[in-house]
């Protein structure tokens, strides 16, 4: 590659909140060519991908130091934010118990301790509580630290959990015997962090991550107190769009390895039992054949797209006889609902169900009497399934909320069909629920689709066509955002918010076909489609057409890159967290984590109509000389997911070619990934960073 270099330089900006001048970091020039397809792209900022070049570190730095500055004036606004947030959360809470093989397992939190304490009680919750992990103690001297699940043996001796210090998703193993509190010397590095038990106690399936790559492409046994070096590795899988992972049926009769990739499943299953010998191919993969398994009474149920079914069925096969051309239906495809997911009871199955965009639990007996539903009162809703992993019990726990609507765990009998709330979240301090309105409302798609909206906002605080509104989406990987509740969203809904939830295609609120339409070829969709919601709420007086803000992170991070170059005008602020925006040099790089497996998602560009068609809305190609709304973006220096140098050549460039003077901010959390901080509060100093953004434009 030919490089052409630029002296580092610097520009006088003329802030506008508050009217602060500073002097905005600017990055160097070194001109890079990438050429693909005959096409060459001059990336100036390539140089950034450089982890460990101290100019990349001081660079980093200079953004923090430059948004720290920008936004003095609202310092005591971010603190007021953050205290705000933390003083509606309960520090001394726990979970609702769940009961597993003879235990009650629970956690709970301790006021003033960022971290949870994970326990169990014997039998009954009458009994001595027994602490398994306490976290507060063992991530003492670590920036960031979090736990990647606790797997308890079979004989309820031995845990096992993971450990990541980094923030890079790769976790190391450890062992404890609850009995004595002795932690093992068996020590098990770069994992997935979970482990599945066979059912003689004696050994453990775990999943092994590419330390460059991040995917999970092996699955490996390790038998208790032997030497790791000495790990039967049990799968490799070669193809590089596909990853791995283990699990043991609910019926505790198999251990499952699943090899997934985007449009095709693979699962080999081993007796938990007998767990020396070979593994069995469930049914050998196919391009575009989706299927998930669950065990129960000597037969699987197959939950797939087989035979075009596009919103997937359920069908059945013995569980010697696994090879599709033994599936037999057992609950047909339906055009207008969305199969999600299924669970099995002694009694009862469960499916999981979306209709018209709204998740519903419908409730069927094996003796093939009448189904039911459980009944949902509300307009719009989130609920999902908690963990059941009593397969004898008749009562179902799934949690329940609403925009308006805290949080609760719900116990549902499916005899009686009685409902009992075991816990609502309480969120303290003056809320009241009854303050709060939420509703749907459907924007018309330029191509004549109709796109649902969720959004809430305060009865007292609203005036028609006068309120500031956050628009949020990410419309990715059939990803749907359910509507839920937040109490961290109230600090804006009572400053006179209007928070709203558009649902777009790349999800599948409306169903696979609604995903298949904002995906691949299909792409811009997504971005139209969150446009056109944004001008449906201006002209149904819902927003001041002055006081539009979006906000997506990720993929959602890419939907914000691609809006704020196709319609930029439409906006007044723009976060961005952790946004995917250079589509092109990640999908070309095989190195960056999760590239090759996500081909199957936006595209393999050394396919060259791929290739021009991702060009044409990459958000950090198309950045071009003309206006651009102010626009807050956050990264994590050690994202696994998205490389904190996509974040930070977006705004380089930006910052180059934009030709107006609207605030461009950046935060990298140097001790992060992904996901933020680690600690029950920490993270909420980034979102009070965030709504601090917006509250500052508000003054302009």
């Amino acid at each position: 590659m030919q490089k052409t270099y630029i002296a580092i330089f610097l520009i006088l900006n003329s802030c506008t909140m508050k009217n602060t001048k500073l002097i905005e970091p600017k990055a160097e020039k070194i001109n890079t060519s990438l050429s693909t397809h005959n096409d060459e792209r001059i990336d100036e900022y390539y140089w950034l991908k450089e982890r460990d070049n101290p100019k990349v570190i001081d660079y980093l730095n200079a953004e923090n130091s430059y948004r720290n500055k920008y936004m003095k004036d609202y310092q005591g606004l971010e603190k007021k934010l953050f205290e705000e947030i933390k003083s509606r959360i309960k520090e001394d809470d726990s979970s609702v118990p769940y009961f597993e093989n003879g235990y009650f397992y629970y956690t709970r939190y301790e006021t003033g301790k960022q971290y949870p304490i994970y326990c169990r009680k014997k039998e009954n919750l009458d009994a001595n509580e027994e602490i398994l992990i306490d976290e507060n103690k063992m991530s003492k001297g670590h920036d960031y630290f979090r736990i990647g699940g606790i797997d308890v043996s079979p004989n309820n001796k031995i845990a096992a959990y993971g450990v990541d210090t980094v923030s890079r998703r790769l976790y190391t193993i450890y062992f404890k015997n609850l009995e004595t509190g002795e932690v093992y010397k068996d020590k098990i590095p770069y994992t997935t962090g979970g482990v599945t038990w066979t059912n003689d106690n004696s050994a453990i399936f775990y999943d092994k991550k590419d330390i460059e790559t991040l995917r999970e492409e092996r699955v490996m046994k390790h038998s208790l107190g032997t030497n790791i070096k000495n790990d039967e590795e049990i799968y490799f899988e070669e193809d590089e769009t596909f990853s791995v992972y283990s699990y043991k049926t609910k019926s505790n009769k198999y251990i499952v390895i699943a090899s997934q990739s985007t449009l095709s499943d693979e699962y080999l299953i081993i007796n938990a039992n007998d767990h020396n010998k070979k593994y069995k191919i469930f049914q050998k993969r196919e391009k575009e054949l989706e299927h998930s398994i669950t065990h129960f009474n000597d037969k699987w149920y197959v939950r797939t797209n087989k035979d075009n079914a596009t919103n997937f069925k359920l069908m059945v096969c013995d569980d010697k006889k696994t090879s599709k051309e033994y599936w037999k239906d057992f609950i047909p495809h339906r055009e207008d609902v969305l199969l999600e997911d299924i669970d099995v009871f002694k009694k009862f199955f469960i499916l999981i169900e979306r209709y018209n965009g709204l998740k519903r639990i419908n409730i069927k007996p094996w003796n093939d009497s009448k189904n039911h539903y459980i009944d949902f009162e509300t307009e719009t809703y989130s609920l999902y399934l908690s963990y059941n992993p009593n397969i004898n019990t008749n009562k179902l726990k799934y949690n329940f909320s609403s925009l308006t609507t805290p949080s609760s765990v719900i116990e549902y009998d499916m005899i009686t069909r009685e409902k009992k709330v075991l816990k609502e979240n309480e969120v303290l301090g003056e809320f009241n629920k009854e303050n709060y309105t939420s509703k749907r409302v459907w924007a018309n798609a330029r191509d004549g689709k109709k796109v649902p909206i969720s959004l809430v906002y305060r009865k007292d605080k609203y005036i028609e066509g006068s309120n500031p509104l956050l628009l949020y989406a990410y419309g990715s990987y059939g990803i749907t955002n359910n509507p839920n509740f937040s109490s961290v969203r109230l600090s804006l809904l009572d400053r006179g918010f209007i928070y709203a939830i558009a649902h777009i295609r790349g999800s599948q609120y409306l169903g696979r076909e609604w995903y298949d339409d904002g995906k691949m070829f299909n792409k811009k969709n997504t971005f139209t489609d969150f446009i056109d919601c944004g001008k449906f709420l201006i002209e149904s007086k819902f927003v001041d057409k002055n006081k539009l803000f979006a906000m997506g992170g990720s993929a959602g991070g890419l939907l914000m890159g691609a809006v704020s170059n196709m319609a930029p005008e439409l906006f007044k602020g723009i976060i961005a967290a952790v946004p995917f925006v250079d589509v092109i040099t990640t999908m070309l790089d095989e190195d960056i984590p999760l590239t090759t497996s996500e081909y199957d998602e936006w595209g393999n560009p050394n396919n060259k109509d791929f290739y021009d068609y991702m060009l044409s809305y990459s958000p950090y190609d198309q950045v071009e000389k003309k206006d651009y709304p102010a626009i807050f973006i956050t990264a994590g220096y050690h994202d696994s997911q998205v490389q904190y140098f996509e974040p930070a050549k977006w705004i380089a460039r930006l910052r180059d070619r934009r030709t107006n003077k609207e605030p461009l901010l950046m935060y990298c959390n140097m001790e992060a990934g992904h996901g933020g901080a680690s600690g029950r509060f920490e993270a909420y100093k980034e979102t009070a960073m965030e709504y601090s953004f917006l509250l500052a434009l508000l003054d302009d």
